[in-house]
């Protein structure tokens, strides 16, 4: 492990190769969400926006039973209609989604409300073998507010999502797997070196390519299959006039490692001309 960052208050952050690691820490209350963790998530998020060190953003909970488990029900009891409007967390969850790097969430226990929807919001989610699922906040006499109704639902379908929503049933990660809310599950003592395996395997590609396949699977599935075939043609013409199909397809025919950079962002006709 390399290049720790200063950990936040509530939300710690480690580098570890090219990926950065976001620990929400409040285990004596299941690492719920309150104001201060949302503020903190956000500035964390800034800054690694920024950073070319890194290239993937893991989302994780501390110690070994929750991932998130909600929102913070102390702070819960003084919404109002305003804190319902504003929309904080769902906003934050939007940013997540169409974040600039490839998001995961390593979900290492109990994912209840907001801990879900955080998960959701993210590109891959892996899950240990103890980790539970649920949107329980019908038991409160709310609904899931920050993504949940909308996000569930394109998982896993409406009928299953609905079924979840209304009950507020809690499943266990097989079962997550099974209807698609997870990409893996695996023991709780690998979860990591696997999310990290997953961070390298996307590291390893073009970094364009990632960048804008993300981009056509998360906007074409809001739209129609003829508008979305239209954003991933689009999408292919920028890939082929770009440096980094250049590299790709010349490290295959020569049976190498690609070499993928920033520099590659570029035109491959610009590319020839500087070369």
């Amino acid at each position: 492990m390399t290049n720790a960052t200063a950990n936040a208050t509530l939300v710690g952050t480690e580098i570890i190769g090219r990926m950065a690691v976001l620990t929400v820490n409040r285990p004596e209350v299941r690492n719920a969400l309150n104001r201060q963790v949302l503020s903190e998530i956000e500035a964390v998020l800034e800054e690694l926006e920024q950073r070319d060190d890194v290239g993937v953003v893991v989302f994780t909970g501390s110690g070994e039973k929750s991932f998130v488990a909600g929102a913070d029900i102390s702070q819960l009891v003084g919404y109002t209609l305003q804190d319902g409007l504003q929309a904080r967390m769902q906003r934050l969850y939007d940013r997540v989604q169409d974040y600039g790097k490839p998001t995961i969430a390593a979900v290492n226990g109990y994912a209840l409300g907001g801990g879900n929807e955080l998960a959701m919001s993210c590109d891959i989610r892996i899950a240990s073998a103890n980790a539970r699922f649920g949107l329980p906040e019908t038991n409160l006499g709310i609904l899931p507010g920050a993504g949940g109704t909308q996000r569930l639902s394109r998982l896993v379908g409406v009928g299953r999502a609905q079924e979840m929503i209304l009950t507020g049933r809690i499943i266990d990660a097989e079962e997550a797997l099974r209807i698609g809310l997870v990409t893996n599950v695996v023991p709780a003592e690998d979860l990591m070196e696997t999310v990290a395996l997953t961070a390298e395997a996307i590291l390893a590609k073009g970094p364009l390519a990632v960048q804008l396949a993300r981009l056509v699977v998360r906007n074409g599935i809001e739209t129609d299959q003829r508008t979305g075939l239209l954003l991933e043609r689009l999408a292919q013409s920028l890939l082929y006039a770009s440096g980094e199909k250049a590299e790709g397809a010349a490290a295959f025919l020569e049976k190498r490692p690609a070499r993928f950079g920033k520099s590659m962002i570029g035109t491959d006709t610009e590319r020839k001309d500087h070369a």
